[in-house]
Parts: structure tokens; sequence; C-alpha cells
């Protein structure tokens, strides 16, 4: 106990004086840890953007600009079979699942190499032993048998003078916030897909329905037009006309009814559900769409996109690893000492004369690695110019991907109008053929033409009507998510105790 207070002092205060000076060395070593400026666009697509899109259907979309993203943004189409649908893939997809303990993972890992390189080492052994041993050759006995009782508590530091340790926590404390915006970045996905898929697996079912629909009035139009070829009153080419138009109608189906089945089969997928057990497909008249979508300004986009926050974090990791290189080629001071008792026999063992203790310390300075240690930091320091590259491309791509969807819901809602139009022209024209062949100025056939034309017509207006909802569900996606303080959930209170993060913030100080 003696020596435990003998040392106990000086021991606190030179760690304490080893932390400030290896906080201090983790701003000497490595590139810059802030991600490069990056030029913030006026707005996001070549031809600006508007306040508001075009009214199509009856809704005019509003784009809020600088709002801030929607958490749970899928209620916007006030719909509660969807919302079902979201809330069940989001608690049972395994895809989900896997991101989620592969975060777990990355965080025990991260407690483990804290725990190993920020704090001492202390072990207890106890080793009793008999054995014989070969004696002094002078001596008459030439073995001698004994027994050896010894136990200790050994422990050494290795003090952190240049932080090259703390740089290599804070490297894979940088990795375990990219899997955090990794998980989230996958949870926003998944809730997308859901949405995308319910929204299609709709739009193909009313398709299919239509599409059957044109391929029996085909078939009514060529029985109709081989009937009047018997009877003189159409050509032969008629009759091929007609036949082959109902053919091609007629293979337009199974590869139709092929695709809604398969869109159906992945929402089942994605909803953690077996094929077999996919929902019936909602009516698109149960989704209404939102009348209002934030738009983020650039440069908020950057504090609110996960894929962006997780390449950030990979950036700063980067910088981390490659200080940690340089820092490893500085000297390392590592202390040890034991204390325990030994013995001959138990008496020994039990008796003041038996205890046993050791102080050393160990000053290491690396000279020659055959060229390791200088090709091992330029190795971490290319892989950080990779990682601001890639960080560059990730917010390029953000923005190119904000800009399409905005593109893209501008000339939904234009393409909507249009198809809307032809749908209520062949609507009134076919209403106007039934009338006129119930009064006998047109034939039976005319009437198989004008259903033909407004079924191929309606298959259009579902599909773009189908094309602004699921472009509405992107554009909530590409915004991103509320910021919020990974750090403290990701970090901080998972990988130390209060103390221990006063005492090296830099680690946990990632996400400022």
């Amino acid at each position: 106990m003696s020596t435990h207070r003998m040392f106990a002092t000086p021991l606190s205060r030179t760690a304490l004086a080893v932390l400030t000076l290896s906080l201090a060395g983790c701003g000497l070593f490595g590139p810059d840890r802030n991600p490069p400026a990056m030029p913030m666009p006026e707005h996001y697509s070549v031809e600006g953007q508007p306040a508001s899109l075009p009214t199509a259907d009856g809704v005019s979309q509003q784009l809020d600009i600088g709002a801030g993203p929607v958490p749970e943004w899928w209620k916007g189409y006030q719909s509660d079979a969807l919302n079902a649908l979201v809330a069940e893939g989001l608690a049972n997809s395994p895809s989900l699942a896997a991101a989620q303990h592969t975060l777990k993972s990355a965080r025990e890992g991260l407690r483990s190499q804290i725990g190993n390189s920020l704090y001492p080492h202390v072990d207890v052994g106890f080793d009793p032993s008999r054995q014989r041993a070969l004696g002094i050759p002078v001596l008459p006995q030439e073995t001698f048998l004994e027994n050896v009782f010894a136990a200790e508590v050994q422990g050494s530091y290795t003090f952190d003078f240049f932080g090259a340790s703390l740089l290599a926590d804070r490297t894979l404390a940088g990795q375990v916030q990219q899997q955090a915006f990794q998980l989230e970045s996958t949870r926003r996905s998944l809730a997308t897909n859901i949405v995308i898929a319910t929204i299609n697996s709709a739009s193909l079912q009313e398709q299919v329905e239509s599409t059957e629909k044109l391929v029996a009035l085909g078939e009514q139009r060529a029985q109709q037009t081989a009937a009047r070829y018997q009877l003189g009153g159409a050509s032969r080419d008629d009759m091929l006309s007609a036949e082959q138009d109902a053919a091609n109608a007629a293979a337009t189906l199974p590869g139709l009814r092929a695709q809604a089945l398969a869109v159906r089969h992945a929402q089942a997928v994605l909803l953690g559900r077996t094929p077999d057990q996919a929902p019936v497909p909602l009516s698109l008249d149960e989704l209404h769409l939102p009348e209002s979508v934030p738009v983020a300004v650039p440069s908020e986009l950057l504090h609110q996109r996960p894929d962006i926050l997780a390449s950030e974090a990979a950036l700063r990791a980067a910088a981390d690893q490659a200080g940690a290189a340089t820092a490893a080629m500085f000297p390392s001071l590592t202390l040890s000492a034991s204390y325990g008792r030994g013995g001959f026999d138990w008496s020994t063992f039990t008796s003041p004369a038996g205890a046993i203790w050791s102080v050393g310390a160990s000053l290491s300075q690396p000279l020659f690695h055959g060229g390791a240690l200088v090709a091992r930091k330029h190795q971490y320091e290319a892989a950080y110019d990779a990682a601001v590259s890639q960080y560059k491309q990730t917010v390029l791509s953000a923005f190119q991907n904000v800009a399409d969807t905005l593109v893209s819901l501008d000339e939904d809602a234009n393409t909507l109008n249009q198809t809307h139009r032809a749908m209520n022209a062949a609507h009134d024209a076919t209403s106007d053929t039934e009338s006129r062949y119930k009064l006998g100025a047109t034939p039976f056939y005319a009437t198989l033409t004008a259903g033909q034309q407004y079924e191929n017509a309606r298959v259009q207006y579902v599909r773009a009507r189908a094309a602004r909802l699921a472009d509405t569900a992107s554009l909530f996606d590409s915004m991103g998510n509320p910021p919020v303080d990974y750090n403290g959930d990701s970090l901080s209170h998972t990988v130390r105790p209060k103390q221990a993060a006063n005492a090296a913030s830099s680690v946990s100080a990632t996400a400022q």
C-alpha cells in the first residue's frame, strides 16, 4: 500500500501532463480536418426554380425555399395505409437491422480501442508451480525439487506525448460517426423506396386494368372487322390490320403484369416479408399529393443530407489517420510496475520477506523501419486527398440530385396536364361516338376504336400521375434530415466515462 501511495501522485500528475501534450500534439500533425469550401449556387437548376410548380389535377405544389426538412415526410400523402407500410418496413427490414448492428459493432470497436490506449493496463496473476530443476555441477545433488508460489499485480502505461493514440482513437470515432450517418441514409432510403414502390404498385395495377380493357376492345374490334370482311363490308387489309393491332396490344399485357408483380415482390422484401406475402396494391386515389415541399438552400443542404455528413466524417477520420501515422514516427515512453508476493513455500509467501515488486521505464524512438513509417504516412495522406475529392463529388452529386428532382417535378406537372387533357378529349370522343352509334350514324366498330384510344390515354395519365407522386417523394428524401447532434448520441455517451471525455475531448470533437 505504501508503494501505491508513493507512485500515485506523481503518476497522476505525469498522466495529466501527457494528456495535455497529446491534445496539443493532435493539432500539430495531419492535414486540415475541416471540409473544403464548396461553391454555393444561387439555385440548383440551370433555369432557376420557381416558387410554385404548375397546377395539375387541381393541385399546385409550393416550393418552400429555405424551409427545414420534414422527418416523417411520407405522412404528407395523408394515407394511413401508406404510413403503416413505412412503419412496418422500418421495424422489420433486415437491411436496416444490418446497418444498426454494423453501427453497434463499430461503437464497441471504438470503446475497445479507447480502453486499450487511453487507460493503464492492470493485470493480476497467480502462478503456483512444483518443479524439478538442475543444480550446480559441483554440488553432490544434481537436481532439486522445489515449490514456487508467486502472485503479482502488474500495471503499465504508454505516454502518448505526440497524440498518436488519441489521433488513432479519433480516427475510429470518425468512422463510427460515418456509420451513424450511413445508418440514417439507409433508413431514409428504405422509407423512400417503400413509398415509391407503393406508388408504382398502385400505378401498375391501374395500368394493367386499363390495358386489359384495351386488349378486350382490340379483340372485339378484330372480330367485328373479320365479320365485316366476310360480309364484304371491310377489306382484307382492314381485317389483317385489326388483327395485328389486337395482337400487339395483347403482347404488352404479359410484360406489364410481370412488372406489376415484380414491384409487389420488391415491396414485400422492403417490408421484411416474403414475396408471396406482398400487400394488396393501394389505389392512386388513396394518395394525396403534398401541396408544400421544403427546398433547403445549398449551404444548409450540406448539414442535412446524411450522405454529405458521412463523407465529411470520413474526411475528418482520414485527416486524423494521416496525423496518427506522422505522430507514430516520434518517441513513446512506457512505464511499468508490479507488486506481489512470492516464495518457495507458503510460509515465505505470506511473510514480509515474500514481498516482491518492480518498477521500469521503456523509451522507444523509431530509427529504421525500411521506409515503412514514411510510406505509411504517405499512404494515409493520399487517402486523405481521396477523401477530400470524394467529399467534393458527394456535394456536387447532391446538388445535381436536387436539381434533377426539381426539374422532374416541374415537367411532371406539365406532362400530367397534357395527359389529363388527352384523356378528357378521348373520353368525350368516346361518349360522342357511342351517342352517334345509338342514333345509327356511326358503326359499332367505331365505338371500339374510340374506347381503345381512351384506354391508351388513361394509361399515359396514370403513369404521369404516379411519376409526380414518386418524384415528390424523391425531393423530400433529397432534403435529408433536420440537424441532429450525432456526437452526443453516437460517440461521447457510448465510448467512455465523463471524466475521460473531458480529459481527451479531441476524441469526441469529430462532430464539431
